[in-house]
C-alpha cells in the first residue's frame, strides 16, 4: 500500500512531488529546504538557522505520517558549502540525538530558492 502524506505544518511542495509517501512500514520524506510553512519564505541566512527549520519541517511531516525523528533510518544531506559540515552536524545532532541514522552528506552547486541545506529522510512507522 502507498499513501501520500500532506500536512500544513510543513511547506507545500514547490514542484510535482509529495511531502512524503508512506509505504510498507516506511515513510519516505522528500528533500526539505528551510522554508517557513507559515510565510513560504526561506528562514535565516546562515546554516544553523536553516538546519533548524529543515529539521522542524522533517519532524512535522514525520509526525503527520505516524512517525518521528527518532525513527529515521537514513538521511541524505545536501549542502551548498561543505565548510558548513561541522555546524550542520551540531544542529542535526540536537534533533536526532542517539538515534544516529545512516547518512550521506554531499556538496552541491545550488539548491532550490537559494537554500544552503536540503535534507531527505527515510523513517520507520511508529
Amino acid at each position: 500500500m502507498r499513501e501520500i502524506i500532506e500536512t500544513a505544518k510543513a511547506p507545500a511542495p514547490i514542484g510535482p512531488y509529495s511531502q512524503a509517501i508512506r509505504a510498507n512500514g516506511f515513510i519516505f520524506v522528500s528533500g526539505q529546504i528551510p522554508i517557513d510553512p507559515g510565510t513560504g519564505n526561506i528562514v535565516g541566512e546562515e546554516i544553523a538557522e536553516q538546519t533548524h527549520q529543515v529539521m522542524k519541517n522533517l519532524a512535522a511531516i514525520l509526525e503527520s505520517a505516524g512517525s518521528n525523528l527518532n525513527k529515521i533510518v537514513k538521511t541524505s544531506i545536501f549542502l551548498t558549502n561543505l565548510d558548513d559540515f561541522a555546524r550542520l552536524n551540531q544542529v542535526y545532532g540536537e534533533y536526532v540525538g542517539e538515534s544516529r541514522p545512516a547518512r550521506a552528506t554531499v556538496q552541491v552547486a545550488k539548491l532550490p530558492r537559494g537554500a544552503l541545506v536540503e535534507i531527505e529522510a527515510v523513517a520507520l512507522l511508529d
